[in-house]
């Protein structure tokens, strides 16, 4: 195991939001590393908890960066003008908060919140 402290952030996989999801948990959670997990739309994916095949492929991948890097905390992220999810912010925050239910549901024994990337690339916690 790691004595480096990471985050995993399941993130969309649009490159406008990795630094500041990146750079936001690593100061919020004065981490070393953000173990990033990308898909289009993820909270979406998750909210719907739909995609057996995406799902799993998500859980394993949180899973590695949990056990194999102890990682402390897990974030799910949203942000405006998503391709792979276009819907409104309202929509994106509700799906954000049902896809935090989806991975506490996997059983890790660390914190889910959701994060909410909006049009001036800022992040904002929303659970």
């Amino acid at each position: 195991m790691s004595t480096k402290k990471f985050v995993t952030a399941i993130n969309c996989m649009d490159g406008r939001v990795q630094i500041p999801v990146i750079d936001w948990m690593k100061k919020h959670f004065t981490a070393d590393f953000v173990d990033m997990i990308t898909e289009p739309g993820p909270n979406k994916i998750l909210a719907e908890n739909i995609e057996r095949t995406v799902i799993e492929s998500l859980k394993k991948r949180v899973e590695i960066s949990v056990v194999k890097h102890a990682s402390i905390q897990i974030a799910v992220v949203g942000h405006f003008d998503c391709a792979g999810n276009p819907v409104d912010e309202e929509n994106q925050l509700q799906q954000l908060k049902d896809a935090t239910l989806t991975i506490q549901s996997w059983g890790f024994k660390i914190p889910v919140i959701g994060l909410w990337v909006d049009d001036q690339w800022t992040v904002h916690k929303i659970l």
